[in-house]
């Protein structure tokens, strides 16, 4: 039910959605560009249209979770974190995920909507630690197309499967031209 509203809300906004991989039970997805609080609302109505009424995981800085936020962003999947701490948050969401049979964690790596030229790597050790496959999803501003194309099986050459990455995010337009950059860590 929800995902026929959520395919609906982006055809009439404009968006078209692609899915050009597998759907999987447990993955990481990492999300680019991420430019606009506008990311947030496509990134989530296109996962529901994709992944039909299932829920995705993702992180969200603590500040966001008052009241009553907090009520629903919990409801959608989210998990406040704590930035100011310095713990292993990877470790700890590759235990979670491996416990679950269904369980996908969408993150972003840029970390804010701010043009950052070192990406956070933690979606990467993440889907490693859990053994999970990594998903690369999308938000193309100027073909107004959302998605996941590509699926990783992460090899232990860091630095090829993030060339990978790098090479297929050179390729999307994100919302906001001036917020986004290439990462120069991959």
């Amino acid at each position: 039910m929800l995902s026929h509203l959520a395919k609906l809300i982006l055809r009439m906004a404009g968006w078209h959605v692609e899915m050009t991989t597998e759907r999987l039970p447990k993955c990481v997805i990492c999300i680019a560009p991420h430019t606009s609080n506008w990311d947030f609302i496509i990134g989530h109505l296109v996962y529901m249209a994709i992944y039909k009424d299932q829920r995705p995981h993702f992180l969200m800085k603590k500040e966001w979770f008052v009241f009553p936020l907090k009520y629903l962003f919990k409801a959608m999947g989210g998990i406040p974190v704590d930035r100011s701490r310095h713990s292993s948050l990877t470790e700890q969401l590759a235990i979670e995920i491996s416990k679950h049979r269904i369980f996908r964690m969408a993150l972003t790596p840029e970390g804010t909507r701010k043009p950052v030229k070192e990406w956070k790597k933690g979606f990467y050790y993440m889907a490693k630690g859990a053994g999970v496959p990594l998903q690369l999803a999308f938000i193309d501003g100027e073909r107004k197309t959302a998605g996941i194309a590509l699926t990783l099986n992460l090899s232990d050459n860091e630095a090829d499967d993030l060339g990978k990455i790098k090479k297929f995010y050179s390729t999307v337009s994100p919302l906001k031209k001036g917020n986004f950059c290439l990462p120069e860590n991959f």
